[in-house]
């Protein structure tokens, strides 16, 4: 069993040299260099305000005087996070970055964007596939099952279905969703969903005020809504099941308004407020914008390494786990170079070939969170989830096209709750997080003494175990499409294995 940030190939707070390993007292781990071929061509232009984060010590005389030298610099403070060192920043200087970082008592500093924002697409694979909820509604329902449970295929396959015998979770466990906003509304979430411990974290800030963790299109926010469902749909006689229906869900709303761009301050606002308001755990279905992978050799990506691990340590420290999809390119991430061209997501995106052991996809790969990967009905790795050995920690349904159950929509994606009350299916590492995350929920539900290391150390115990397939070929067409490496007990595509919600509340 490997415990939460040992023993993984994750970043390490020794390798960005971290204040907050030396004022908090979290414990560094080995050091780690980056390697980013094709350094970005494009520069920051006067007159161009971008977002900053500036991380400090956090003794008050440090936090003061950097402060003022963001003004000195030509820049705003946003909001300072003292607990952490963290301040948020924005300006129009060009050498903003550069000024900063020479500054007494900063660790590092760098910019969170590099252009004004744009529509970006959604972070599953593929649209939803809506289903009409009031002709679904009306189908009768085997005795003890959800309307549309027939289609939950996933449920079954980690075994919830026979675990809602046992438990359905505790009102005292709430899962915070940081996405895109939650329909508290719908008729599957309503009486499960805590606004008290909701917020709208977009610009780095938390605004609490009613409704302000919701979507702002229904249309095309329909992201964390889905994922709340898999969570915590109620067992009401409506709709769906969630994998923990009897625990709370909450919504730190974290993407930018008209597009899915998940920016660091945002993730930095929302890991703090989770912790702060007594979240026992988190679910992060994406990946911050706007790089796929963040590199410790350029300056503004290691500040943004450096504020949300802060973020997420803080969180740790306070007893909140996160967990993270592990993400939908079909990467290796223990491989020795991987081709991102996707980078970055919010201007040009130019090629570059990256080391994954010290380039990183965040938060997924930072210290101590779960990294999810997906499976599809056959408990076979999907065929888009990324994966890799000492990084997967465990494996849960996140539907895929190719794998088709035996279910009256004969669908092999993951059936959850939309916006506006309707229902629909979505496949993709999204999907397979809210799963373990909703395990690891009832887990805590049974057990609320669990720190979050010995919670992720639970839900890794109770996993099953899944070999290694021996040719990977999901899409049939004779080309092996990944390579699966290591034992049963702790591999490449499943980690400790695929996450047992029986197991959870029995063992």
């Amino acid at each position: 069993m490997t415990h939460p940030g040992f023993g993984r190939r994750r970043l390490t707070a020794a390798a960005i040299g971290l204040a907050l390993t030396a004022t908090v007292g979290f414990l560094p781990g080995i050091a780690a260099t980056a390697t980013a071929a094709n350094t970005n061509p494009a520069g920051k232009s006067a007159g161009q305000t971008l977002t900053y984060v500036v991380n400090t010590a956090t003794d008050e005389a440090t936090l003061a005087r950097v402060r003022g030298a963001v003004t000195e610099a030509a820049g705003s403070v946003v909001i300072t996070y003292e607990k952490i060192g963290v301040i948020v920043a924005s300006s129009a200087n060009p050498s903003f970055g550069d000024r900063m970082r020479r500054v007494p008592g900063v660790d590092s500093a760098g910019a969170t964007r590099t252009a004004p924002l744009r529509p970006q697409s959604t972070t599953e694979v593929g649209g939803p596939q809506v289903v009409d909820a009031a002709k679904a509604a009306q189908a009768p329902a085997a005795e003890g099952m959800e309307p549309m449970e027939a289609d939950q295929w996933d449920l079954r396959a980690i075994r919830a279905d026979q675990a809602h015998r046992v438990s359905t979770g505790s009102q005292d466990v709430t899962v915070a969703v940081i996405d895109t906003g939650v329909d508290d509304t719908h008729p599957d979430l309503a009486a499960n969903f805590s606004a008290a411990q909701s917020a709208n974290c977009v610009g780095g800030v938390a605004d609490t005020s009613a409704g302000a963790w919701r979507p702002d299109s229904a249309k095309n926010d329909y992201h964390g809504t889905h994922v709340a469902g898999e969570i915590a749909a109620a067992r009401n006689g409506v709709g769906v099941a969630g994998v923990a229906p009897g625990v709370k869900v909450s919504s730190i709303r974290v993407s930018e308004k008209k597009t899915a761009l998940f920016y660091p301050e945002a993730v930095v606002c929302a890991f703090v407020f989770a912790a702060d308001h007594g979240v026992e755990i988190t679910n992060n279905s994406y990946y911050i914008d706007p790089w796929l992978y963040n590199c410790l050799d350029d300056p503004d990506q290691r500040a943004i390494v450096d504020a949300v691990d802060r973020a997420s340590r803080y969180a740790q420290s306070k007893g909140t786990l996160h967990l993270a999809s592990a993400g939908n390119s079909n990467h290796d991430l223990d491989s020795d170079a991987i081709l991102d061209d996707s980078s970055p997501d919010d201007s040009t995106a130019y090629p570059r070939t990256v080391d994954p052991h010290s380039c990183f996809d965040i938060p997924t790969q930072l210290p101590g969170v779960v990294t999810v990967s997906a499976t599809g009905v056959h408990n076979l790795k999907s065929y888009y989830s990324s994966y890799g050995l000492g990084v997967v920690d465990v494996a849960a349904p996140g539907g895929d096209r190719y794998q088709i159950p035996d279910t009256p929509s004969a669908n092999g994606r993951i059936l959850s709750t939309m916006p506006g009350g309707e229902y629909g299916f979505l496949q993709g590492t999204s999907m397979a997080s809210p799963h373990a995350a909703g395990v690891a929920a009832l887990i805590k539900s049974s057990h609320p003494e669990l720190s979050a290391e010995h919670l992720q150390a639970a839900l890794e115990a109770q996993a099953d175990d899944v070999a290694c397939p021996e040719f990977y070929d999901p899409d049939g067409n004779g080309v092996q499409d990944s390579t699966c490496s290591g034992p049963a007990a702790d591999n490449a595509f499943y980690g400790e294995g695929v996450v047992d919600a029986l197991d959870a509340v029995t063992k």
